[in-house]
């Protein structure tokens, strides 16, 4: 196959381009680097079948030959990058969406679309199956995410439905591993940044929230079981082994051997409670179940962290300018939005 992967130059992206590599295909990265990295993909360009084409999606998404799967991944996908870029992130769930839809229906190609757990919100059914609508603030700091990729699935069956394009939507629970960046705002990037700095470990709220932690390489072997097939979806992509937050942050320090301590601050708005996936529909269509544990898993990313002590001091750094800058948002007006999570 010739895939072409939008965001392809991000954490995910780059993981699923370099996966698809591996296994023969062709790829085609589109990125802007607004999030991603050109280091990310740097190590890809050994590959004869690998191309990349700089371009943002919501304005164009042009690739010129052959063209078998759309993969579209570009989106800013953590609280600090989507709350900073409100409209680039509703116009790439929106417009990027649509562009990278007729990009597909032109070559006749395969389109899976990343959505994500957020379009469940704050869920008041747990765990999360395939069936639940929901329960999102449509106006809230968070809905410009969450709302850009509940848009983004309608849009795609639509295209289904009116256009008969080969759509497939995955909803993708947490994931972590190796290319994560320091200051992205995530939980375990977080976590792990600030124990291997000696900074205390930011929790918000009580710590008791739960999360469901999967790792990249397993994530991805579900992104490519639902290129290959023509499966339509939405299928809960994740690891269904459910953590609190106070949980992983000793697990953190515990690999790390780091003696920081855990400082809790206010909870976010909008910062949902519980989240964890059912995932019988992808074990059923598709065969995947992750593999992957999470100290396995917190182990080979605390390794990639540390090797990189640089990048590191500096997500330190910002993420101790994210907590003044939030600290003088609580006393102004209330909880931050920027939950880390």
């Amino acid at each position: 196959m010739r895939v072409a992967v939008t965001g392809g130059g991000g954490f995910l992206g780059s993981h699923l381009c370099e996966a698809l590599l591996r296994r023969g295909n062709s790829v085609v990265c589109l990125d802007n680097f607004s999030t991603g990295k050109p280091e990310n993909i740097a190590h890809l360009k050994a590959y004869p079948a690998f191309e990349f084409i700089h371009t943002d999606v919501s304005t164009a998404a042009d690739v010129p030959g052959r063209l078998d799967a759309v993969a579209h991944l570009a989106s800013p996908a953590s609280p600090p990058d989507y709350l900073r870029w409100p409209l680039e992130t509703l116009a790439v769930g929106s417009r990027g969406t649509e562009n990278c839809l007729r990009l597909a229906r032109r070559h006749g190609a395969r389109f899976v679309l990343a959505s994500t757990s957020e379009v469940y919100g704050d869920p008041l059914v747990h765990p999360q199956d395939e069936g639940y609508w929901g329960n999102v603030n449509p106006v809230g700091p968070r809905s410009v995410y969450d709302e850009s990729k509940r848009f983004a699935e309608a849009l795609s069956a639509a295209y289904r439905r009116t256009h008969g394009v080969n759509v497939g939507i995955l909803r993708i629970f947490n994931t972590y591993g190796p290319r994560m960046r320091p200051q992205d705002g995530r939980v375990v990037s977080s976590f792990i940044t600030q124990a291997l700095s000696g900074e205390p470990l930011t929790i918000y709220g009580d710590g008791k929230q739960t999360r469901s932690f999967c790792f990249v390489d397993d994530l991805v072997r579900g992104i490519v079981a639902m290129l290959d097939s023509p499966e339509g979806g939405p299928l809960n992509l994740g690891n269904p082994a459910e953590r609190t937050v106070t949980e992983l942050a000793e697990l953190v320090l515990g690999i790390t051997g780091s003696t920081s301590e855990l400082q809790y601050h206010p909870l976010p708005v909008d910062d949902p409670a519980r989240r964890r996936p059912v995932i019988t529909r992808a074990q059923d269509r598709l065969g995947w179940y992750p593999d992957v544990g999470i100290e396995e898993g917190l182990r080979r990313t605390v390794e990639w962290f540390a090797a990189r002590p640089r990048d590191v001091a500096a997500g330190a750094a910002a993420i101790r300018g994210g907590q003044e800058d939030g600290a003088r948002a609580v006393g102004a007006a209330g909880p931050a939005a920027e939950s880390g999570l």
